[in-house]
């Protein structure tokens, strides 16, 4: 079995102007902890973590080039603040299939993030 990334070994991610999500960040996170390293699990992995945040996992899919170093991204709506609003961040399978990193939205994952966004209009609307 592979070392699975804690939050301790995992650069909290920010984009320029736009605030942290560092406490739910860590504990989306630490949800990953005990991943197993398989990409066939990845998706179960991350829907778990989501849950014990009292977030949404919403999609998965290939990152093809979505960002750097990476086989899946996942997107997922995580409480921010005290208010309880949900923010979307992306957690990344790393290319061995080993780790599990999350990141806000960047300029790369911004189209990915509208797209996110659009599924969640849909599925409010249902």
């Amino acid at each position: 079995m592979l070392p699975t990334q804690t939050a301790a070994d995992t650069p909290v991610a920010t984009n320029a102007g736009e605030p942290a999500l560092p406490l739910e960040l860590l504990e989306l996170e630490l949800s990953l902890d005990g991943f197993a390293g398989e990409e066939e699990g990845f998706a179960e992995a991350v829907r778990h973590a989501a849950t014990q945040v009292g977030g949404d996992f919403l999609f998965d899919l290939p990152a093809s080039g979505l960002a750097e170093d990476c086989l899946r991204i996942a997107a997922l709506r995580v409480p921010k603040g005290e208010d309880g609003a949900l923010a979307v961040v992306f957690a990344l399978l790393d290319t061995e299939g080993a780790t599990i990193r999350v990141e806000h939205p960047d300029e790369n994952t911004e189209g990915l993030k509208r797209f996110a966004d659009a599924f969640v209009d849909v599925l409010e609307r249902i």
